[in-house]
């Protein structure tokens, strides 16, 4: 843990002073609203560009995921109707039965969706689209190859981490919207899975995946880092947690996310990585080891902002440039300013 310690104290030391409010997390959602969100006739989808389209199966459920994220800032009841009609929207799109994706983590980002829509809703048509879905997907996806763990698609040819993190994070949602504990005997089995043979104790690096053939990926991103400490803290794992979210504060340089390409499935990773890191945090009580470099990667969201529209992209070290953009590429931004405390205007 020595590495660790000398890594936080360094990062803590580098971590700048910058002012991001209440109203610019409010700000960059509206703009994001206005530029992606339709809504009509009790539904509601994302534009997957400022021009037009429709956003893809599990970009929909994480940008799902924003409107509960702004909700739990706000608590305004607006959000969880928009989440309502974008949930009805997805079904209209999707239908109840997902099993026609073969991606399997497609599938459980939905569900963890739907679980968390569920706890804070009680709305039953989403736990038991959370639950017949989950039971269907795993059903398919898990297997004794490689000592365990759920296959990225149906392919079965690897078994990642994208999948199985999100899965451990959407089984113990299920187990506390549904009261049953072999959900949280499922959790606690894929993360285990997950910590054996895909996570480094020694540095707290998150493997992207592993090939049947027993071939690790060497390549690690924001989102698994993100997952796997979501999972950890849900389930008591506390230390693992720990490594895994100060891993995550290497990623990038100086101490900011890297800059994914906003127009490919990496350009939401880093919001996805700052909503569980943030749970983590707040429900540890480690704001004084992850705060100032949660604050440094809002701020630098929120300064790389166009302000013609306030739209802000997935690379927080360059201005967002003019032309289109894509809805997925501007949702981190949106997500760290509702998840992360701002560091001006509050007492």
């Amino acid at each position: 843990m020595r590495m660790f310690t000398i890594f936080l104290v360094c990062l803590c030391a580098a971590a700048t002073a910058g002012a991001f409010t209440l109203q610019d997390a409010q700000t960059l959602l509206d703009a994001h609203t206005r530029a992606f969100c339709v809504e009509k006739d009790g539904r509601a989808w994302f534009k997957k560009t400022t021009e037009g389209g429709t956003l893809d199966f599990w970009k929909w459920a994480e940008s799902m995921e924003m409107e509960l994220d702004a909700y739990e800032r706000t608590s305004d009841p607006r959000q969880l109707t928009l989440f309502t009609n974008l949930f009805h929207g997805f079904v209209h799109e999707y239908g109840q039965d997902w099993s026609k994706n073969d991606f399997n983590d497609d599938i459980m980002w939905m569900v963890i969706a739907c679980a968390r829509g569920y706890l804070l809703t009680g709305n039953e048509e989403f736990r038991q689209a959370a639950r017949a879905n989950f039971d269907s997907c795993y059903a398919r996806a898990w297997s004794p190859d490689l000592d365990g763990g759920l296959w990225w698609k149906t392919d079965n040819k690897s078994k990642n981490a994208c999948v199985n993190g999100p899965a451990a994070i959407a089984a113990a949602l299920l187990s506390k919207a549904c009261q049953e504990h072999a959900y949280l005997d499922k959790a606690t089995n894929l993360f285990i899975w997950e910590r054996t043979t895909l996570f480094n104790p020694d540095t707290g690096r998150v493997s992207d995946n592993i090939r049947k053939d027993g071939r690790k990926s060497s390549t690690s991103f924001s989102y698994n880092q993100g997952t796997f400490v979501g999972a950890a803290n849900l389930l008591g794992f506390t230390n693992e947690a720990l490594q895994a979210a100060t891993f995550a504060m290497s990623l990038g340089s100086d101490g900011v996310l890297p800059g994914y390409a906003e127009n490919g499935d990496a350009g939401g990773f880093n919001g996805i990585c700052a909503r569980w890191v943030a749970r983590f945090m707040n429900e540890r009580h480690l704001q004084s080891t992850f705060e100032p470099w949660l604050q440094k990667n809002a701020e630098a969201a929120w300064n790389v902002r166009r302000t013609s529209d306030n739209l802000s992209w997935s690379k927080w070290r360059e201005q967002t440039p003019p032309g289109p953009r894509d809805e997925w590429g501007c949702s981190s931004s949106v997500v760290i300013l509702q998840v992360v405390r701002p560091t001006e205007g509050l007492k």
